[in-house]
C-alpha cells in the first residue's frame, strides 16, 4: 500500500469519501457534507497548522482508498503537544487494512513532529470498527460523553480514546 502526503489533487476523492461518511455513518457529526472548496480550505488549514495529512492507494495513480490527518485537539497553547486524529476509508476498501496502515503512518509522522499525545474523538458507542482500530493501534479508553450528538433521529455518544506519542508525558515538552 502506498501512503503519501495528500495533495490538492486528492481533494475530489477525499471529498467523496467524506461525503459518504457524513451521509451514511456516525463517524462525523456533520449533517451535510462540505463542498470540495470547503474540504480544500480545511486541508490547507491543517497543513498550515503544521499537521500531517496523508492518503492511501494500492499503487501510484490508483484510486484513493482512504485518508487521515492530525489536527489541533484544542486551540489553547497548553494543548500544543496533543493532536486529534481523523481516519476515513472508502467503503470499497473497508476490512483491507487501509485504516490501520493510515493510522500507523499518522502516528509515526506525529511522533516525528514532536507531538506527545493523540486523542480519538469517535462518533457513536456503536462504532465498533473505529474503536477496534484505535485499540489495535495502542489507544486506551478515556471515557464516553453520553448523548452529545443527534443524527439520524437518535442520540449518539462520543467515545474518547488516547495514546502516548513518543515520550508521551515521561519527559518535559519541547518549545
Amino acid at each position: 500500500m502506498l501512503i503519501r502526503p495528500a495533495t490538492p489533487d486528492d481533494i475530489p476523492a477525499i471529498t467523496a469519501i467524506y461525503d459518504e461518511a457524513v451521509r451514511t455513518g456516525t463517524a462525523s457529526f456533520e449533517l451535510e457534507a462540505p463542498s470540495e472548496e470547503e474540504m480544500l480550505r480545511r486541508y490547507r488549514a491543517i497543513l498550515d497548522g503544521g499537521y500531517p495529512y496523508i492518503t492511501a492507494r494500492e499503487a501510484e495513480g490508483g484510486p484513493l482508498l482512504g485518508y487521515a490527518y492530525a489536527s489541533a485537539f484544542r486551540p489553547r497553547i497548553a494543548y500544543r503537544f496533543t493532536v486529534e486524529n481523523s481516519v476515513y476509508v472508502a467503503p470499497a476498501a473497508h476490512k483491507r487494512g487501509v485504516g490501520r496502515a493510515l493510522m500507523d503512518a499518522l502516528i509515526i509522522q506525529c511522533e516525528a513532529g514532536g507531538f506527545r499525545q493523540m486523542v480519538a474523538v469517535i462518533g457513536g458507542s456503536d462504532n465498533v470498527g473505529s474503536i477496534a482500530l484505535h485499540r489495535a493501534c495502542g489507544f486506551y479508553d478515556v471515557g464516553v460523553l453520553k448523548a452529545t450528538g443527534f443524527k439520524f433521529g437518535r442520540w449518539l455518544d462520543t467515545v474518547l480514546m488516547q495514546r502516548d506519542l513518543g515520550e508521551g508525558d515521561r519527559t518535559p515538552g519541547g518549545a
